[in-house]
């Protein structure tokens, strides 16, 4: 490299680096999207790379996109255990893009949807405060948990949403839960979906996660 182009470049570099925009740090942050998740997210009973986030990373790599995945969802994880766990994850992975994927345990074990609510806001708001966008994905809960709870619970994702200016998906499993084939779409728990169910899954997740990617 001849002199002058080379002291160019340095001088630009040290440039950079002084405004903090130079650094490996910085570019990691620009493309990393992390998701914590439960076992919707975390491929329970499911053959690896079936899942939605591996059809997703599948998509991205297919689109050239310089988009790296961070999956830290856990089966079985609450909002609680996603709160306490969080701060170390963004501290490590500096992401720009947060998926909350919780709740729905929540309501299986009976919590507070106080509980749940103060938890999700706390998450959101560690998120934000290292310019991380926030996508949170909703869940509903059957019928016979009561309609009165059923429509507060899946009000929640959305009413926070809007507060905090998020972005949101109303409704994970639209289109599995209240599909006319529901047996062929879930396990046999009647809980998790099967890998048939998880395009779908992705497709109702898409749409809402590429404006912020």
């Amino acid at each position: 490299m001849p002199l002058l182009k080379r002291r160019h470049f340095n001088l630009l570099g040290l440039s950079l680096w002084a405004q903090g925009l130079w650094t490996s740090h910085a570019f990691a942050q620009d493309r990393t999207l992390l998701v914590v998740g439960d076992s919707l997210s975390a491929e329970y009973g499911l053959p690896r790379g079936s899942g939605w986030i591996a059809l997703l990373e599948e998509q991205l790599r297919q689109d050239k996109s310089p988009w790296k995945i961070i999956n830290a969802s856990i089966s079985g994880d609450t909002t609680a255990g996603g709160r306490s766990r969080l701060p170390a994850l963004l501290k490590q992975h500096q992401p720009s893009v947060v998926v909350i994927e919780l709740g729905g345990n929540d309501a299986l074990r009976g919590f507070s949807m106080a509980m749940t609510e103060d938890n999700l806001q706390v998450m959101v708001k560690a998120s934000q405060a290292i310019n991380a966008k926030v996508l949170l994905i909703g869940m509903q809960v059957p019928p016979n948990y009561g309609a009165d709870y059923a429509a507060q619970f899946s009000q929640l994702f959305v009413r926070l949403a809007k507060q905090h200016k998020t972005a949101v998906v109303p409704f994970m499993l639209k289109g599995i839960a209240d599909a006319a084939n529901t047996t062929e779409m879930f396990q046999a728990d009647r809980i998790h979906p099967t890998a048939q169910a998880h395009p779908r899954i992705l497709a109702n997740i898409w749409p809402e996660l590429k404006k912020l990617l």
